[in-house]
């Protein structure tokens, strides 16, 4: 699993170094350095390339009679672009998804599970003080839905 965030610089070719504990989840899931790169919730969303065909195997089991989830479908999965972390630990990110996630030198990259997720620094903290001054209404309405939390 991906945790924790790290702060990290992107070179002005798009090359991104990542974290130790990073590349180490990565080459355990995809021991080849594949990783599959996509648009997603304002961020360049990571897949070892394992866990992306799980992802694609998902998409292919839905109907796609509904407009919401053909136009999901093809956002998430035409954005993806395949990437291998290369000899010094980095990973490229294509201008099109730096773009997207208006990404320019200072960045974050969170670890979220089976995923990490890379940040414009400024927008990550923005999204982080945001979900701070909301935390008292996001966990009652997971209480409301059924979540426990445990501490």
């Amino acid at each position: 699993m991906f945790r924790g965030h790290s702060q990290r610089s992107i070179d002005p070719k798009g090359r991104l170094m990542l974290p130790p504990e990073f590349r180490d989840t990565l080459m355990e899931k995809s021991p080849d350095g594949n990783i599959m790169i996509t648009n997603f919730d304002d961020c360049v969303a990571a897949y070892p390339f394992p866990v992306w065909e799980e992802i694609e195997q998902s998409f292919n089991r839905l109907s796609m009679t509904n407009r919401k989830m053909r136009d999901i479908h093809r956002f998430f999965i035409s954005g993806a672009s395949r990437v291998t972390l290369d000899k010094q630990g980095r990973i490229l990110v294509p201008p099109y998804l730096r773009s997207y996630a208006e990404i320019n030198k200072e960045v974050v990259l969170a670890g979220v599970g089976r995923k990490f997720e890379i940040w414009d620094l400024a927008r990550f903290e923005a999204k982080r003080r945001k979900m701070e001054q909301d935390l008292d209404g996001i966990m009652d309405s997971l209480a409301e839905n059924g979540f426990e939390l445990r501490f």
